[in-house]
């Protein structure tokens, strides 16, 4: 497993368990950390509400509630500071959410 995954202009970072672009720090949630590096792991892959809470919250059931949806728009809100919240696209006829750039592992050191 890398410990960097550079997303466009975003470093997801391992270790810290947070996000940079250029000197700033996210401050990510713990759980949005995870749904962004899930999506970074799998660039331009749709993931479903369900996916989602099954992969990174790992629940094997449907809570019906929009953690999800509320998880991605705070990730959202964190990089349009930046002007980067379209990163996380939404299918609407599929319902799913995907990094909309090139996601890769960065070489450490």
């Amino acid at each position: 497993m890398p410990r960097q995954i550079q997303a466009g202009p975003v470093l997801l970072d391992l270790f810290h368990r947070d996000a940079q672009i250029e000197e700033d720090w996210l401050r990510l949630h713990p759980r949005e950390f995870e749904v962004l590096w899930y999506l970074a792991e799998r660039p331009r892959q749709r993931h479903s509400r369900l996916e989602l809470l099954r992969d990174v919250w790992r629940l094997r059931h449907d809570p019906e509630t929009n953690r999800v949806a509320v998880t991605i728009a705070r990730v959202r809100r964190k990089l349009a500071r930046f002007k980067l919240d379209s990163l996380i696209a939404t299918d609407l006829k599929r319902g799913a959410y995907f990094l909309d750039c090139d996601a890769h592992a960065v070489a450490a050191g």
